[in-house]
C-alpha cells in the first residue's frame, strides 16, 4: 500500500510533459558538454551547473534568503556566461547549422523550394593541390591549405593577402617556399581559386591536443572546429602530410588516402 501511495504521489508530481522536458534538457546539456570537453570552459560549465542545481534545491526547500542570493547570482551570471562562452556558443550554433543544412530532410526541403535550392558540391581540381603537398613533403616544406567545402571563410581570408589565382602546383609550392613572403600562414582555396595566402587561423583550445604537434596542426584543427572546411597540412619537422575536418586530425596519410578522403566531400576532377 505504501509503495502504491508513493507511486501515486510521484504521478501527481510528474507527467509525460515533464519527462520529455527533462529528457530534452539532458540531451542539450550532454551535447554542450561534448563540445567544450577538453577545453578550459568545461570547469566553468561544471561550476555553473552545480550552482544551478543548488539553486533548485534551495527553491524546493523554500529557503527565501538563499533563494534571493542565488537568483541575483544567476541573473548576473547569464550575462557573464555569454561573454565567457562566446566562442563555445558560436561553435555550438555553427555545428547545429552544418548538421541541419547537410541533413536529408533539409536537402529535400531545399530541392522542393526553387529559390532555396542547394547548389551542387564544390568542384575542385585536387591533383595540383595533392601534387604540391607531396612535393613539399619531400623537402619538409611546411604548408597549410584550407578548402572551403561550402563554408564562408571570408573573415579568415581578409586576414591575409588576396590572390584570386587559379589552383596551380608550382604556385602553391612558391607560396610556401621558405624565403617567400607569403609562406607564413594558411592558403585558402575556394572552388578552383586560391583566394588568399598568409591567412591567420584560430587555434584549437582542446587541452587534450597532443603537445608534439605544432601551430600548423593546431590552426588546422581550430578552423575545422569552427567551420565545415577541410585542411591539409604538411609538417615542416617530419615532412608528413595530414588533414583535419570537424576538429579531427588524421596524420601521416598517403597520397591515395588523401585522394580517397577528398573524394567523399567533393566531385573531384583530375585535370
Amino acid at each position: 500500500m505504501l509503495s502504491l501511495h508513493f507511486a501515486a504521489s510521484l504521478g501527481g508530481l510528474f507527467n509525460w510533459k515533464d519527462v520529455i522536458d527533462i529528457l530534452l534538457v539532458s540531451i542539450l546539456l550532454y551535447q554542450l558538454y561534448k563540445i567544450i570537453k577538453g577545453t578550459v570552459a568545461v570547469n566553468v560549465f561544471i561550476g555553473v551547473l552545480a550552482i544551478y542545481l543548488i539553486n533548485l534545491i534551495v527553491n524546493f526547500l523554500q529557503m527565501k534568503l538563499l533563494g534571493t542570493i542565488f537568483r541575483q547570482i544567476l541573473g548576473v551570471g547569464a550575462i557573464a556566461l555569454i561573454i565567457l562562452f562566446q566562442q563555445e556558443i558560436r561553435k555550438f550554433l555553427i555545428l547545429i547549422g552544418i548538421k541541419s543544412y547537410n541533413s536529408k530532410q533539409a536537402k529535400l526541403f531545399f530541392q522542393m523550394v526553387p529559390f532555396l535550392k542547394q547548389k551542387g558540391q564544390l568542384t575542385t581540381q585536387f591533383k595540383p593541390i595533392i601534387n604540391a603537398c607531396f612535393n613539399m613533403a619531400k623537402t619538409s616544406t611546411g604548408a597549410l591549405i584550407v578548402l572551403e567545402n561550402g563554408s564562408d571563410l571570408s573573415f579568415y581570408s581578409s586576414t591575409g593577402d588576396a590572390l584570386d589565382a587559379n589552383v596551380n602546383t608550382r604556385l602553391i609550392e612558391n607560396i610556401f617556399f621558405k624565403n617567400s613572403p607569403l609562406h607564413d600562414g594558411a592558403v585558402i582555396v575556394s572552388k578552383d581559386k586560391i583566394v588568399a595566402a598568409r591567412c591567420v587561423l584560430p587555434v584549437t583550445e582542446n587541452e587534450n591536443f597532443p603537445a608534439s604537434f605544432g601551430m600548423r596542426h593546431r590552426a588546422a584543427v581550430g578552423v575545422s572546429e569552427a567551420s565545415n572546411a577541410i585542411v591539409i597540412i604538411v609538417s615542416e619537422e617530419t615532412g608528413k602530410v595530414s588533414y583535419a575536418k570537424g576538429g579531427k586530425l588524421k596524420t601521416n596519410v598517403s597520397k591515395e588516402e588523401l585522394i580517397k578522403f577528398l573524394s567523399k566531400d567533393y566531385r573531384t576532377t583530375t585535370n
